[in-house]
């Protein structure tokens, strides 16, 4: 049996979130899923950086726990690359437990996968108690099982090229540029990358664009595939966002788009660190 554990590595949840942890506890549970929660989830608000060292410790063990098969990110915001530097990447490395978040915890997922080049789950479990339910309860007992047919849930169009392949990084494109510089971002090369973002008009996400450039990222990757901009595209079509990316681009980078990965209720799971093919 799957035995996971849920944790919040990110922005410490309010009062008003213990019901909704307590729904997705119970919506495991009766997918076949044994759940245990951590104290990192009520980690006191008055410990040094809300807790980064103890609560890094505790992910730590649970790597480490022979009975957890995943560990399940409840939170988002803001705080997760504040663990980054007590977490013991020599337990992580030896251990087959999937760390599962979205948003902020892109921070941690693809530096997991740079240091040790273990996949993470990028998604939002709170997606199984959305309108979409039945259809997310489905997804995530696929991945709970291990399934590697994951990738055809991802419909999409590619707005430069026709094919790409390579191992998937990224995720949300604030969090990711939080690696930039240091030891914990990934090598790019031959890569993916996995663009999404909440937040941001034309201006911020051009601004994201042009850091990645100065990086030398659009040089050394695949392709791109591109989520939902939540609030871009409020203003801009899904074709408009591609022109916007392609303009940071040499226009031969193939760029793949889907509306079905990012901050909506709906969005699927993409793993980092395994590789994708499109075409």
């Amino acid at each position: 049996m799957q035995c996971a554990a849920l944790v919040c590595c990110s922005d410490l949840r309010s009062k008003e979130d213990i019901e909704t942890i307590e729904q997705i506890k119970a919506a495991l549970n009766k997918s076949g899923c044994n759940v245990r929660k951590t104290k990192s989830l009520t980690v006191p608000e008055n410990l040094p950086l809300f807790g980064a060292r103890e609560r890094a410790e505790e992910l730590n063990s649970l790597f480490a726990d022979k009975e957890i098969t995943d560990i399940i990110d409840v939170s988002g915001g803001d705080l997760s690359n504040t663990l980054l530097p007590y977490l013991d990447f020599n337990i992580i490395n030896g251990t087959s437990v999937s760390f599962w978040g979205y948003s902020d915890l892109t921070a941690i997922i693809n530096a997991l996968y740079a240091k040790t080049g273990k996949t993470s789950v990028l998604y939002n479990i709170r997606n199984i108690l959305s309108e979409h339910s039945r259809e997310q309860t489905e997804l995530v007992e696929e991945l709970l099982g291990k399934k590697k047919s994951l990738q055809s849930c991802i419909e999409g169009k590619f707005i430069n090229g026709s094919e790409m392949s390579g191992t998937v990084i990224g995720g949300n494109a604030r969090c990711f540029l939080k690696l930039a510089g240091t030891e914990y971002f990934p090598d790019v090369n031959n890569k993916l990358l996995l663009l999404e973002s909440l937040g941001g008009g034309e201006y911020r996400i051009a601004s994201y664009l042009s850091q990645l450039k100065q990086l030398g990222v659009f040089n050394r990757i695949n392709g791109i595939i591109l989520g939902t901009f939540t609030e871009l595209q409020r203003s801009y079509s899904s074709d408009e966002v591609g022109e916007l990316v392609m303009s940071f681009t040499d226009r031969n980078l193939p760029i793949f788009k889907t509306e079905q990965i990012g901050h909506g209720s709906s969005s699927r799971a993409v793993v980092i660190g395994r590789k994708y093919s499109f075409s």
